[in-house]
């Protein structure tokens, strides 16, 4: 078949498309990328005015400083970020998805109301429930524990939003064929309904983990001892005793940022598909 000839001005808004893209990525991308070379500098280039964009001559001092610092425990500062991000992405992932599933196909007495009211917490900003958090934890013994940064958020109100739009999609001739076959509610489940939420589970995933990862504000409430320090109060730790040097800070920034930037590179296939799935939908 010869091909369609396309017309200038299609050819126009396509290529004027592409550029306003293109104007974006560099957009969202030149202060990461600016932050990344800087971080490279000596104080002297760091001083500089006007400054140069690439270090003139790049050391890694910043970085073999925040590492071999002996003041703070930074292995065990990382492990306890990665610790409650992955207990924190595990646990809602299973508590949004199988809350999702029941008020996707399931009719009970409330379900309404109970929905409502889940949905009234996305509007609740953290501040407000902050106290009630902290009471909680007071109770539970687990002040000055990475406990009392997991349990308070075990259950998320938009993951719960998410996976019930998503689920209920799915065709429930597939539930019911399998209750036909003697499955039970939680086999069908995990054997049915969890094998077809990849791109849901992995979006609710990133977000999950960038929201923990980042978290500054309850971490600073609840831990009391250096050794139990997440990644963020390791930076600010650094942005107090070490106003001065530049390059440190920023050292610190950019070590903050690469996991959430490696973990979005691993599921962005997934990210994708959901994004297209929703377009679809």
């Amino acid at each position: 078949m010869p091909k369609t000839k396309r017309s200038p001005l299609w050819l126009l808004g396509k290529s004027g498309a592409y550029a306003v893209l293109l104007l974006g990525l560099v957009a969202t991308l030149l202060p990461f990328f600016y932050i990344m070379v800087s971080s490279l500098k000596n104080e002297a280039e760091l001083r500089k005015t006007p400054p140069d964009f690439f270090p003139q001559e790049p050391t890694l001092k910043h970085y073999i400083t925040i590492l071999t610092d002996e003041r703070i425990p930074i292995e065990r500062n990382v492990m306890n970020s990665v610790f409650v991000s992955l207990m924190r992405v595990g646990i809602t992932l299973f508590t949004s998805s199988y809350a999702g599933y029941i008020f996707a196909k399931y009719h009970f007495r409330g379900k309404n109301l109970a929905f409502g009211v889940i949905l009234i917490q996305i509007m609740i900003p953290f501040q407000v429930v902050m106290i009630p958090n902290y009471l909680l934890v007071v109770k539970l013994g687990l002040i000055d524990s990475l406990w009392a940064l997991i349990i308070p958020s075990m259950v998320d109100a938009y993951g719960i939003f998410m996976m019930k739009q998503f689920i209920e999609s799915m065709p429930g001739e597939l539930m019911d064929a399998a209750r036909i076959d003697g499955a039970t509610e939680f086999g069908i489940y995990s054997r049915i309904v969890l094998p077809q939420m990849g791109p849901p589970l992995a979006s609710l995933g990133i977000f999950t983990f960038m929201a923990t990862w980042n978290d500054y504000l309850w971490p600073l409430i609840v831990l009391t001892s250096p050794e139990k320090r997440t990644i963020p109060l390791l930076v600010v730790w650094f942005q107090t005793q070490h106003s001065s040097n530049q390059g440190l800070i920023l050292a610190a920034s950019i070590l903050t940022l690469l996991p959430i930037f490696f973990v979005y590179i691993f599921l962005q296939r997934w990210i994708v598909d959901q994004a297209t799935q929703s377009a679809f939908k």
